[in-house]
């Protein structure tokens, strides 16, 4: 049986279908909303498609028009300068390539040079700072050694200052006095009634009063004249070396016996003789300073109206001229010290 128009046509638009759909990458049939976004895409591609052969068409109308330019603006004369000028600027930019080579090789010789430069200075700074290190800590142990040295110093200025202002004379002859008694490092020297000084300690005084004329004089350089003091403690002497000679004991005794008189006669000698050598010594320094002053003269056996002699004398007048004598011996050594 022959088919129906209605089936021809459906079978029609099934084989148009399918020959879309092997054609396209969409299957088909469609929706009407599927087919509406479909012609819209496909009518937006068409637009750019367009845009871009109009594209080409005026890029090819321009290429042409260039082609006919040249074909009808340049003669062979003109070819052949523009070659020959392009030559020159090509030889003209290699030399210009050469030259910047070479003065690339040159920067890279002084690159390396400052590089090695660079590496010397860089040793010889990190030398510096070795040697500068070192030098800091010398620096700063010389000034700890300088600050040591300087304190010690200052210590050893404060100890002389102090041993400067320390009269060492006067710490060996303390001269003063016990009453009516003048004293030589806390000896007496003297008697009187009613105070029995040991005659032990009376030629201890003499002893030490003798060494003190003694060291006066030798700081001072200078010589008697016709006696020469022996110091000799408690047993001290003063020789005559002048005329007759003699040796005068300066030491006593209380025995009454002839003998012990007879040497007491020599002790009264012995004392003279030492004020002779006092009032040399006295009459020298005034010599020498004339604003020095004594406050006792001295005449022969004499200091200040009292006699040394002891013979014949009143005990309290002895003591009395004694303590004269270290007077003015106190005097002579504070004059010599200063």
């Amino acid at each position: 049986p022959n088919p129906s128009p209605l089936s021809h046509h459906l079978r029609s638009t099934q084989r148009l279908l399918n020959l879309l759909s092997s054609r396209t990458d969409i299957d088909h049939p469609l929706c009407s909303e599927c087919t509406h976004i479909l012609l819209t895409t496909l009518t937006r591609q068409l637009e750019e498609t367009k845009k871009e052969r109009d594209g080409y068409i005026a890029f090819e109308k321009e290429v042409r028009k260039e082609k006919e330019r040249e074909k009808e603006g340049m003669s062979k004369e003109e070819a052949e300068r523009k070659i020959a000028q392009l030559n020159e600027d090509e030889q003209l930019a290699i030399e210009q390539l050469r030259e910047a080579e070479r003065e690339q090789k040159q920067l890279q010789e002084e690159m390396k040079a400052l590089e090695l430069e660079e590496e010397a200075l860089g040793d010889e700074e990190e030398e510096f700072w070795r040697i500068h290190n070192v030098q800091l800590l010398k620096s700063t142990e010389q000034s700890s050694q300088l600050s040591a040295l300087r304190a010690a110093y200052a210590a050893d200025s404060a100890t002389l200052e102090r041993l400067e202002r320390t009269n060492v004379y006067n710490d060996a002859f303390c001269i003063g006095h016990d009453g009516v008694f003048g004293t030589i490092n806390g000896l007496r020297l003297g008697r009187v009634p009613g105070v029995p000084v040991e005659w032990a300690e009376i030629n201890a005084a003499w002893g030490q009063t003798l060494l003190l004329l003694y060291t006066i004089a030798r700081k001072l350089d200078f010589t008697f004249e016709n006696y020469r003091l022996i110091p000799m403690g408690s047993f001290s002497r003063i020789e005559r070396i002048g005329g007759d000679k003699a040796t005068y004991e300066l030491y006593g005794s209380g025995d009454l016996h002839l003998g012990r008189l007879l040497h007491n006669r020599r002790f009264d000698f012995a004392m003279v003789a030492f004020l002779d050598c006092l009032k040399q010594l006295t009459d020298w320094t005034k010599s020498q300073d004339p604003s020095l002053e004594f406050p006792h003269q001295i005449v022969k056996d004499k200091i200040g109206e009292s006699s040394v002699k002891l013979q014949f004398s009143q005990e309290e007048a002895w003591t009395r001229s004694l303590r004269h004598v270290l007077l003015a011996l106190k005097i002579l050594l504070k004059w010599t010290t200063n």
